[in-house]
Order: C-alpha cells, then structure tokens, then sequence
C-alpha cells in the first residue's frame, strides 16, 4: 500500500513538472530566477510570476493580461507595447523600465516602485497607484485617466501631455514635476504637494501653486 502511494506521489510530481511552461530556458512560474530572459511576444495571460526576478528582462510585445506579478523584480526591463491589462503589480519593480505604449489598464500597482521608469504614451486608465513610488518616471502623453494617484510619490515626474482627467491625486507629491500641456480637468488634489511644479499649458492645474 505504502509503495503504491509513493508511486502515485511520484507520478504526480512528475506530470505538474511536465506541464510546467518553460520559454528560453525560463520556468513560468512563481520565485523563479531569469535575469535577462528574452520573453517577448511570449502570451503570458493569467500566469503567476510573483516574486519572480525578471531583471533587465526583454518583455517587449509580451501579453500579461490578468498575471500575478506581485513583488515581481522587473528592474532595467523592456515593457514596451507589453499588454498588462488587470495585472496584480503590487510591490513589483519596474524601476527604470521601458513601459512606452504598454497597456496597464486597470493594474493594481499599490505600492509599485517604478522611478525613473519611461511611460511614453502608455495606457494607464483606470490603474491603482496608491503609494507608488514614480519619482523622476516619465508618463509624457500617458492616459492616466481616472487613475488613483493617491499619495503617490512623483518628485520631477515628467507629465508633458498627459491625461489625468478625473484622477485621484489627494496628497501625492509633484513636487518640482512637470505638467505642462496636461489636462486636470476633475483631478482630486486635496492635500497634494505642487512646490516648484512646472504647469505652462496645463488645463485645470492649481495656478495659485509657483508654476516655476
């Protein structure tokens, strides 16, 4: 009886390691290790890669539409035109990333350090970044539309022609960050910090905040 139970146990182990996803020598699957893995285009829909380390990974074109990618390292990564739509980002890492034209609709990336990193004419609507950390990112003709921005940090974030109508901004940190060319119009800003914000062009921005 005891032999026939190890043999099923084994069988099984045997079979979930087989039908394991595995892309470039890259095992799709939680804590995994695959710094500078080439992923792109790869279709990536609900998997679970949290607390992966995809560090400097090429991710261009891949489709993480609905992924687990909470506390996921994504450092120095290359997320252009990536679809990431719903995805579960909080805590992960995209610091200095490349996310231009990427789809992050809707994502919950509370808490999602992503200083430094490019969003270039990314879709952002309706994304959580509650206490992001986006200090010096660029989101230059972003769609943060309806986006919850609350007490993000965004220190010199440059915001050139973004739209953030009807975002959630209540005591996020602007401070020294560029608005110029955005649309305000119906931000929440209760409590938010403008010290030394740059708003030239901006629609519906606080002028009675220092513009230079």
């Amino acid at each position: 009886m005891k032999k026939t139970i190890l043999f099923t146990l084994l069988l099984s182990s045997q079979l979930a390691t087989a039908d394991e996803l595995v892309i470039n020598g890259c095992t799709i699957a939680p804590d995994t290790k695959c710094p500078g893995v080439n992923l792109s285009g790869a279709d990536l829909s609900n998997a679970d890669l949290s607390r992966a380390d995809l560090t400097g990974a090429n991710l261009s074109g891949t489709i993480l539409r609905h992924a687990v990618l909470k506390n996921t390292k994504m450092e120095k990564a290359d997320l252009s035109n990536a679809d990431l739509a719903r995805a579960d980002m909080r805590h992960a890492t995209v610091r200095g990333s490349n996310l231009s034209h990427a789809n992050l609709e809707a994502i919950n990336g509370w808490a999602l350090f992503a200083q430094g990193a490019n969003f270039y004419r990314a879709n952002l609507h309706g994304a959580n970044l509650n206490f992001s950390r986006l200090s010096s990112a660029k989101f230059v003709e972003a769609n943060l539309q309806a986006a919850n921005l609350e007490i993000a940090w965004m220190t010199k974030a440059i915001l050139t022609g973004a739209n953030l109508k009807n975002a959630n901004l209540q005591e996020a940190k602007l401070n020294a960050a560029s608005l110029e060319n955005a649309d305000f119009t119906g931000v929440r800003k209760h409590y938010a910090t403008f010290q030394a914000t740059y708003m030239d062009g901006c629609k519906g921005c606080p002028f009675g905040w220092s513009k230079n």
